[in-house]
């Protein structure tokens, strides 16, 4: 499951043009397109690429990007009350600046984030470059990139 599962606990894609990375939106440092890190849900939801999935009922909602919707048992994006935008996890096809997409191998994600560490529940997380103040949490299965997400070092909606 993408999600708070994931987080609970360099190199270009292959064939890419400039012109293409300048026109994808990225996951990092900062977010996804126009939805940021730190966002209320009103400036989420102004920039129209957002749908609510879950009331927060006083704690933390869950919603999707418009263009990448997740199952019905996932949710794509968290929003605090008290933080706004605090997790966004990646959809097929997003790729971190550094190029790293669901699908990656092991071999490109250590060579992207060379101090890249893994964690007591397995998932290899490491400070986002450029912001200090989220991380990037990668999960593998087979030697490739499962799911992934970046989050505020403070977000409180999962452990």
């Amino acid at each position: 499951m993408i999600g708070a599962s994931l987080l609970a606990g360099a190199l270009l894609v292959s064939g890419a043009t400039m012109a293409d990375a300048q026109t994808k939106p990225t996951l990092g440092p900062y977010g996804y397109g126009a939805v940021k890190l730190g966002m209320t849900v009103e400036q989420a939801m102004a920039t129209g690429e957002v749908v609510k999935k879950t009331p927060g009922d006083g704690g933390c909602s869950g919603w999707d990007l418009k263009k990448s919707p997740t199952s019905k048992d996932s949710t794509g994006i968290y929003i605090s009350p008290k933080l706004g935008v605090a997790a966004i996890f990646a959809a097929k096809g997003m790729t971190t600046p550094e190029g790293i997409k669901i699908g990656s191998t092991t071999e490109q994600l250590k060579a992207a984030y060379r101090h890249i560490k893994k964690d007591i529940h397995g998932y290899y997380v490491i400070t986002v470059p450029g912001n200090k103040k989220a991380y990037y949490s990668f999960g593998v299965a087979h030697s490739k990139v499962a799911e992934y997400g970046i989050a505020l070092n403070n977000q409180d909606c999962f452990n």
